[in-house]
């Protein structure tokens, strides 16, 4: 860990909650470099959907750098690019009848919302852009003035402003919609909030806290943008690419937004990549207007199709997805019925779960516990008081019962001082170090 401590900036986080040095991964397992294997519930924070070194993707993408495959080409047309823009037509949007055009933006999520936020601002000739309590949107200037958290807001060390944030679904309780406050504030041209150019939103709040947005909420803030002609923008980063069950996170809501930003798991195999896709008609940039040296990954390109025809040709992997987020619905209220003594809560939507703990200081507790038995899992929310199960969505039932048996086993001895029972120990196989090995594939499929 030398080097580390001694090169690297103090600004690395996840690094401090898992302190080994990894060095391969297949599916849902981590290896550390003592061969030691670990079940991964944060899966690149969202970013690995389909499991580490998926083996339908890495074969396409090894056969691409074997035929000397472009890799950079800046907006340039390539057979890659033409190869995914014609398969996300014909198996993403055309099924689900969206008309869009595709941007290609820097790499990250945060440059996706950049841009969303400028083109809006553009095309409708207004600053404002409403966005909601407990939203994450990056950590640029722009897209952190849409962030709620002020951890990252207050390591910008200027003002960031062009915002005005409203409450989101449930922030003032459950019988408040609070969507027809923003109606009201919209209407009322003393209410200080300029109309917008557009609302952003998340449909469930990955770092804010697992908060699921409900179905009536979501069309209803579709409908308050309608009327008072304002664009919106869903922030699809981290819900999107099937972590709620459906490609769109949106979809279930039967809402269509004017805009939409996709990230993470958009390349499939952990390659960064990151567009905008919005309605033909606010395509107005100019020539270079928003670019980037790397915008479009060609490799990412070549993934990105291979993880659509693999998994998204027909709806059988979407429905596989519901079923294993009711089951980890399911466990994670077990849990709070049985150890939660009423300060628990679950939360989220298809296989993007949490498990409100309340207090962060539980929370660090309990996935530092899960840690020592072999799952790696982190926490969201203002306080990190969220435990959040972000497993690869590819991840085999009896691991997923396994890393959920955990969670469980690490709630209990946390609440109740009660040792993890050896049937819940991910190491238990193991009686010289306590920790399973490479190659002793502990709950394979």
């Amino acid at each position: 860990m030398k080097v580390f401590d001694e090169i690297e900036s103090e600004v690395q986080s996840y690094a401090r909650a898992f302190p080994r040095i990894f060095n391969k991964a297949q599916g849902e397992y981590l290896y550390d470099e003592d061969g030691t294997q670990y079940l991964d519930f944060l899966a690149g924070a969202g970013t690995l959907n389909y499991g580490h070194n998926n083996p339908i993707f890495k074969e396409a993408l090894l056969e691409y750098i074997q035929a000397d495959g472009i890799t950079h080409g800046l907006d340039l047309h390539t057979k890659a690019k033409r190869e995914f823009l014609e398969t996300f037509s014909e198996k993403i949007l055309k099924p689900r009848d969206l008309n869009y055009v595709m941007q290609f933006t820097g790499p990250t999520g945060t440059n996706a919302v950049e841009a969303a936020m400028k083109i809006a601002r553009k095309y409708k000739g207004r600053e404002n852009i409403v966005t909601f309590t407990n939203g994450f949107h990056g950590c640029t200037v722009g897209a952190l003035a849409a962030t709620g958290n002020s951890h990252h807001r207050g390591a910008a060390g200027t003002s960031l402003a062009g915002v005005s944030r409203l409450p989101y679904d449930g922030y003032l309780g459950d019988d408040i919609d609070t969507t027809a406050y923003l109606d009201k504030v919209l209407s009322d041209s003393s209410s200080g909030v300029d109309l917008p150019a557009a609302v952003m939103v998340e449909t469930v709040q990955g770092e804010g806290g697992i908060n699921a947005a409900s179905i009536e909420w979501l069309r209803n803030l579709e409908a308050v943008c309608r009327k008072h002609d304002v664009l919106l923008i869903v922030d699809d980063i981290q819900a999107g690419c099937g972590r709620t069950g459906s490609y769109f996170s949106f979809e279930e809501a039967g809402i269509k937004p004017d805009i939409v930003t996709l990230s993470k798991s958009l390349s499939g195999y952990g390659l960064p990549f990151a567009v905008v896709l919005m309605r033909p008609e606010l395509d107005q940039w100019k020539p270079g207007e928003h670019n980037g040296t790397f915008r479009g990954n060609n490799m990412a390109f070549v993934t990105a199709t291979a993880a659509i025809n693999h998994y998204w040709s027909d709806d059988k992997f979407g429905k596989e997805v519901q079923r294993k987020g009711e089951y980890i619905e399911q466990r994670l209220s077990k849990i709070v019925e049985e150890h939660g003594d009423g300060n628990m809560t679950t939360r989220g939507r298809g296989m993007f779960r949490g498990l409100n703990c309340v207090s962060g200081e539980l929370a660090d507790k309990i996935t530092g516990e899960a840690f020592k038995h072999g799952l790696v899992i982190e926490t969201s929310g203002a306080d990190d008081h969220v435990v959040k199960t972000l497993c690869p969505l590819t991840i085999s039932d009896e691991n997923l019962t396994r890393a959920l048996d955990i969670v469980e086993a690490a709630v209990a001895k946390v609440l109740k001082g009660s040792e993890v029972p050896e049937e819940h120990d991910f190491f238990a196989d193991d009686s010289e170090s306590g920790k399973k090995k490479e190659g002793e594939v502990a709950g394979a499929a």
